[in-house]
């Protein structure tokens, strides 16, 4: 399984491979490393990693995604981004400028197209209806457009990030 790990201000990817034991197998960005973690106490790890001894204490934040990391000399602030994350990540961006593409920040089916190539788009009208996670999510355009091409169908399923629709 594949995680997104923002640490300070820095996003990762982050993939275990295998685990045997204590050994664990991890990719970070592409990068595998072998690590043999053991829980000393309750949200504290010992890590050994290429023969270096790492001591992490783990400390959970408010929401159960979200972490302070603390070693010996720094302390991080870790975030766990999964699709329910990246969707309210996207849905505060909402208050920013319109852009040419219609994307939904997660996978999902489409339920409702609206409006078909060429037709004119008033700002805060409704463009395309998308279910994920059991929900249902309206794209609007934010300022008056056109629709210049409509690159789903209703019914289809769609990728996190993927186009659907270009308006100008």
């Amino acid at each position: 399984m594949s995680y997104e790990v923002k640490i300070n201000d820095r996003i990762s990817t982050i993939e275990m491979l295998g685990k045997d034991g204590s050994m664990f197998q991890i990719a970070i960005d592409n990068k595998i490393y072998e690590l043999d973690i053991v829980e000393v106490e309750q949200g504290v790890y010992s890590i050994l990693l290429d023969n270096k001894s790492f001591n992490v204490e783990l400390v959970e934040g408010r929401t159960g995604k979200s972490y302070t990391v603390n070693t010996l000399y720094e302390t991080f602030a870790v975030d766990i981004i999964d699709a329910e994350a990246k969707y309210l990540m996207n849905r505060k961006k909402d208050e920013g400028e319109d852009t040419n593409v219609i994307t939904s920040p997660m996978p999902g089916k489409v339920v409702k197209i609206l409006f078909k190539e060429g037709d004119e788009v008033k700002a805060g009208e409704t463009v395309i209806i998308v279910s994920a996670m059991k929900m249902e999510s309206e794209y609007k355009v934010k300022q008056d457009r056109i629709i210049k091409r409509i690159l789903v169908q209703e019914g289809d399923t769609v990728n996190g990030d993927q186009p659907m629709v270009i308006i100008e």
